[in-house]
């Protein structure tokens, strides 16, 4: 379908036990944990359906894992049929988004991936900070109050009333307490290990750029839209790769303009259904469904819609 949008999740979503129905059940999915385990050395289906969950939920584990789900459901809903117009993802999200386009391969992506959570660590080791969610502001007052305060930046437009923000604890305390009398319903601490999308996770571009740069990348097809840069995209990915991991994740103004442009229905594939819930939000008369097990797998294949073949 010319104006389906394919969306990706991102860290956020549930971890622990994605993708393992679908392994159990399909040789596709299989492949994908399999051929992600010969690239990162370790057996990433039994991370994910056994754990151990200290382990599966450090960032440089999580990532190639939320690809790898991400990826093995794309392939089964693609050998069923699926065309799309465009494919987006939030965050990380977007490594699996420019596999689903072909802008580059699995094994690829896996590589840099890992490097990604490595480097994120080693960051926020160096410049400590946290991220915490401000929701019931306009966005303009949050990006109002983080200009007001060194230290923290807007890092997730995720849908109005909800936008994240990044920085040093302190900052981020002074953030929260200004949100509150300016009307926030509520000021959420986000479970993460640093203040990622911002400024102090810069450290991690340098080492990053080694594995960007022996990477082959090729024009998108179908078309990738950056939720960096809120525009279609078809080249200059390690540049701007390296631009995301530092700068805010507009995902409310990314699916404001694709649905402006014609782009009426959003399938989310991947765990989780963090995405699906963002884009009723942001724009409640968009049509949207998802596949992030075999329930809804199943539930998308009896109803007819965006698979040709099944």
């Amino acid at each position: 379908m010319e104006k389906l949008v394919v969306m990706f999740p991102g860290q956020g979503s549930q971890a622990v036990g994605m993708g393992c129905d679908l392994a159990a059940a399909d040789p596709a999915m299989q492949e994908a944990y399999a051929e992600a385990s010969g690239v990162l050395g370790y057996d990433l289906q039994d991370l994910c359906c056994q754990g151990p969950i200290d382990r599966l939920s450090r960032t440089d584990f999580t990532q190639p894992a939320l690809l790898a789900a991400s990826v093995g459901m794309f392939r089964i809903l693609q050998r069923d049929g699926l065309r799309f117009g465009v494919a987006i993802g939030h965050s990380l999200g977007e490594f699996s988004a420019l596999v689903a386009t072909g802008a580059v391969s699995f094994a690829d992506a896996l590589r840099i991936v890992r490097r990604r959570g490595q480097e994120m660590l080693r960051a926020a080791d160096a410049n400590p900070g946290g991220m915490a969610a401000i929701v019931g502001l306009d966005d303009a007052v949050v990006e109002a109050l983080c200009a007001e305060q060194d230290g923290v930046w807007p890092a997730n437009f995720n849908c109005p009333g909800q936008v994240v923000i990044s920085g040093r604890k302190p900052a981020l305390e002074a953030v929260a307490e200004k949100a509150r009398a300016a009307g926030a319903k509520r000021v959420i601490a986000l479970a993460v290990s640093g203040a990622f999308h911002s400024p102090l996770v810069q450290s991690a571009l340098e080492p990053l750029r080694e594995e960007f740069d022996r990477t082959e990348w090729r024009t998108p097809d179908p078309a990738f839209f950056s939720g960096c840069t809120v525009r279609f995209e078809d080249g200059g990915f390690n540049e701007l790769l390296q631009v995301q991991l530092v700068s805010p994740v507009r995902f409310s103004q990314s699916v404001n303009t694709l649905f402006a442009a014609g782009y009426d229905s959003f399938l989310e594939v991947g765990p989780g259904a963090v995405l699906t819930g963002l884009v009723k939000r942001i724009e409640p008369q968009a049509q949207t469904a998802r596949v992030s097990d075999m329930e809804t797998l199943t539930a998308l294949r009896e109803s007819g819609r965006y698979l040709e073949d099944a």
